[in-house]
């Protein structure tokens, strides 16, 4: 690394990566290229005042990288076809937007001549371990810094520096730590550092409160084609477009909204506020239609191995060999799923009214569950029932 070579910052333009900028100007004496990976999240508004952010803050030279479609096709497609939620309730919000991010910055590093790569990661949480395991993956003959990490600097003291400076900072980014990306927005900070705070409206940046809905219900039909939602209401949309669809109608019926509590990278215990209307409605309506086109058996080792890959990714270990494995595993099951999933928003719930699909397992015709059917016959199902769970009732004779 040349004493002179740029710094290639991975940049939001929240308080931590604002930090960045001057501080590592002054520490180092070295130019600052800010890189921006748009992940989902941002409008055109926001990517301009980012932009002159980075300017003001003092970079030598910002740029843009649109990650949105790649961030689908590498990640979020099979956290659906896994029907993965961390703990049962959060769809990995921002783990996925690492891996994408994280290659993007090495390149464009690369393409900048910078010797070193920053982010502005904590020492606490679970991005500096994202960051840090994948970029010592793709870019091993980088030097990463990592100003926060290293000063343990707080959000307060962040600020401060910023403002002896003359830079402005707003109140609320001080308070709260929101990351808005394509599958959600997580919100940190003050109640979310308590077990039981509660986060108060005006920190839920896009979802209407669920009270404030409108008062009649929103009904809408997604489709899917081998897994993979095509189009909402028979109007076919590309994944990017499709998602961020569902993001913007379903925060004005107020659904998406959760709090997460689990356990981080380094063994503590986090706990996140989050909105993601369209990731977790996609997962509820994917969900429903294998019920109806997957056995038994496929839904259970789905469970099992949907739930592992969604582990690895959240805790930066996606570019582990074995998440090739377990995609391929979900691209395999999903070859019959697909067909309609007809879903209702009301009030802050998301509501699956059915499905249908030409691969539908439940055939009316030979299987009516609660009547005859043409598979077997009466004396059939009591000569089953003679048998089944023979095995308990000689554990239970023999342990008496």
């Amino acid at each position: 690394m040349s004493e002179t070579s740029p710094i290639a910052l991975a940049f939001s333009g929240g308080l931590d990566t604002s930090f960045c900028v001057p501080y590592l100007k002054e520490e180092t004496g070295r130019d600052v290229m800010t890189v921006t990976v748009d992940t989902g999240g941002f409008s055109a508004d926001e990517k301009e005042q980012i932009a002159a952010r980075s300017a003001d803050l003092g970079a030598a030279e910002h740029r843009l990288v649109d990650a949105r479609a790649d961030l689908w096709d590498r990640v979020l497609q099979y956290l659906v076809k896994g029907n993965v939620l961390r703990g049962g309730v959060y769809p990995l919000c921002v783990g996925p937007e690492r891996v994408v991010q994280a290659e993007a910055l090495a390149g464009a590093a690369r393409d900048l001549g910078a010797g070193s790569v920053a982010h502005g990661s904590t020492g606490a949480g679970n991005d500096q371990i994202r960051f840090d395991a994948a970029l010592r993956l793709l870019a091993d003959d980088l030097e990463i810094l990592t100003p926060i990490r290293e000063l343990s600097l707080s959000r307060e003291a962040s600020t401060d520096f910023l403002r002896e400076r003359g830079f402005t900072v707003e109140a609320k980014t001080t308070e709260y730590s929101v990351n808005r990306g394509l599958w959600g927005t997580t919100i940190g900070g003050k109640e979310t550092h308590d077990t039981d705070g509660v986060l108060p409206e005006a920190a839920w940046p896009d979802t209407v409160a669920p009270q404030e809905a409108p008062d009649e219900p929103c009904r809408l039909t997604i489709r899917f084609e081998q897994g993979a939602p095509v189009a909402i209401d028979g109007e076919a949309l590309d994944p990017v477009a499709l998602v961020e669809t569902l993001n913007r109608e379903g925060a004005a019926h107020g659904v998406g909204r959760g709090v997460h509590v689990g356990d981080t990278i380094l063994g503590i215990k986090g706990r996140i506020a989050f909105e993601a209307p369209g990731a977790l409605t996609l997962i509820d309506a994917h969900r429903e239609l294998e019920k109806l086109v997957l056995t038994q058996l496929q839904l259970v080792q789905k469970g099992t191995l949907g739930d592992l890959y969604g582990r690895l990714v959240h805790e930066g270990l996606f570019f582990d060999p074995v998440c090739r494995d377990l995609e391929a595993f979900l691209d395999s099951t999903q070859r019959r799923v697909t067909g309609d999933v007809h879903v209702e928003w009301f009030k802050g719930a998301i509501r699956v009214q059915g499905a249908t699909s030409p691969h539908s397992l439940f055939d009316a015709g030979v299987a009516r569950y609660g009547e005859d059917n043409a598979l077997w016959s009466g004396r059939d199902a009591e000569g089953f029932a003679q048998i089944y769970g023979l095995q308990a009732r000689l554990a239970a004779r023999a342990g008496s």
